[in-house]
């Protein structure tokens, strides 16, 4: 390692924050400076088959990590550095060794298989508890230890967590929104009595659970082998990240109770500020702490996916400049590719709906975007059914806020004006949670 090139330096004159993305199908970082003006980006994809994946592995996002920081490098100077944050998808859970060694498959946040576990959850966990998900992160751990007993030291990670820990090569640390479907209790600040009680009795180290941090709080520093390998300051902070919804939101700006947040991603996640949590897993809705005050949302297993199933993205711009959004289909859809659903429908069995299967390709495109729309009506007005505020306008994040025929459709379906961010990006979100650790630090 060069001494001129990594010299640990006490503040550098233009700091840069970098935000990483661990997406469904691949991974995106952002560059910005201390004004939030952003410096680069790159973006790489992970080889995930084009049907529904249950599992990756992880190495594959760690390899992506690699890529786009390096890429990243290529567009701003190394040595100005200062932290770099990171999310993942939500529930996405394995567990490895004191050297970061995958032990078991990574399950995503899309699996369901661990129906029974989940039952058995209800024998411990509060009965609003967003745990009873099959979906849940500690359901998932539980299936995990239950068909991949291990016998050396592990620890329960989740996907931003395990590769911010390859950054600092420790791991045991974790974030609160990462957390929360793994039995975290955000109230309090702690892992509830419960969850002791459950490891207790299921013989499962309390030490496998991680310490847990704010958003935006430092986890580590890089260690300096990473540092010499990725070519990064030896300084460089590791920042407490989020999940990619939540950092989607953090990106878009939206801070005051009522507003809200859509991201369409290869799932779509709804997100509205509230001033108290409410949590119903019955109904798939959860709460994750946003400063003073909650987001209260869902996510839906429909979304991007399903569209790029059928269509490649110029197929897609081609359709959308045909379709008449003043002229609905009439055809109802539930647009899923695979049976299993979580919210506004929390039911692990939900059979996708998307007969007839009209033979005009324009008419059948402009029908799954309109299904995927009503399923968003669906869920602010089941948020609002459960306390929180109908939003008065909708940002929206992710890569189909660019669709400008989709945009239209959902202004007809929610009615309320819907408007694309200036900043979308959950990489940017997470960017934002590195440069908020500097910004408290001045």
């Amino acid at each position: 390692m060069s001494e001129k090139s990594y010299t640990t330096r006490l503040a550098p004159p233009a700091p840069v924050f970098i935000g990483i993305d661990l997406g469904t199908s691949g991974c995106r970082a952002v560059a910005i400076d201390r004004y939030g003006n952003v410096r680069a980006r790159a973006r790489t994809t992970y080889p995930v088959d084009k049907t529904p994946g249950k599992t990756q592995q992880p190495m594959d996002w760690w390899l992506a990590t690699k890529t786009v920081l390096h890429e990243i490098r290529q567009h701003v100077n190394s040595e100005h550095i200062h932290a770099i944050s990171i999310d993942g998808t939500s529930a996405t859970v394995f567990l490895c060794n004191d050297a970061g060694k995958p032990l078991t498959p990574a399950l995503m946040y899309s699996d369901h298989r661990a129906s029974e576990q989940a039952a058995m959850l209800a024998e411990y966990a509060p009965r609003k508890s967003i745990v009873l998900s099959p979906a849940s992160g500690l359901a998932k751990v539980m299936w995990l230890l239950e068909n991949h007993p291990l016998q050396e030291k592990f620890h329960i990670v989740h996907q931003a967590d395990w590769v911010a820990g390859l950054l600092g090569k420790t791991f045991g640390y974790s974030d609160i929104n990462n957390c929360l479907k793994t039995g975290y209790d955000p109230v309090n600040g702690i892992w509830p009595v419960w969850v002791k009680d459950l490891f207790h009795d299921r013989g499962i180290p309390f030490t496998a659970l991680p310490v847990v941090k704010d958003p935006g709080e430092s986890f580590f520093r890089i260690h300096p082998h990473m540092a010499s390998e990725l070519e990064l300051p030896l300084d460089t902070l590791i920042i407490a990240g989020t999940t990619d919804s939540t950092a989607a939101f953090l990106a878009t700006g939206a801070k005051e109770i009522g507003d809200a947040v859509t991201s369409l991603g290869s799932t779509m996640v709804l997100k509205v500020i509230h001033h108290e949590p409410i949590n119903d897993p019955r109904r798939g809705i959860y709460s994750q702490p946003l400063g003073e005050h909650w987001l209260v949302g869902g996510s839906s297993n429909s979304g991007g996916a399903v569209l790029k199933y059928f269509f490649s993205d110029e197929e897609m711009l081609e359709l959308s400049q045909k379709i008449n959004p003043e002229k609905p289909t009439g055809l109802d859809y539930y647009p899923l590719l695979e049976p299993g659903e979580r919210f506004p429908i929390n039911d692990p069995k939900l059979q996708p709906k998307l007969t007839p299967r009209v033979k005009d390709d324009v008419i059948f495109f402009q029908a799954l975007l309109e299904g995927i729309a009503e399923i968003e009506h669906r869920g602010y007005r089941l948020l609002e059914d459960a306390g929180a505020a109908y939003p008065h306008s909708v940002l929206t994040a992710g890569g189909g806020s660019i669709n400008r025929t989709w945009h239209t459709i959902r202004e007809q379906k929610l009615g309320v004006p819907v408007h694309v961010a200036h900043h979308a990006a959950a990489a940017y979100g997470s960017a934002l949670l590195a440069l908020k650790h500097y910004q408290e630090e001045e």
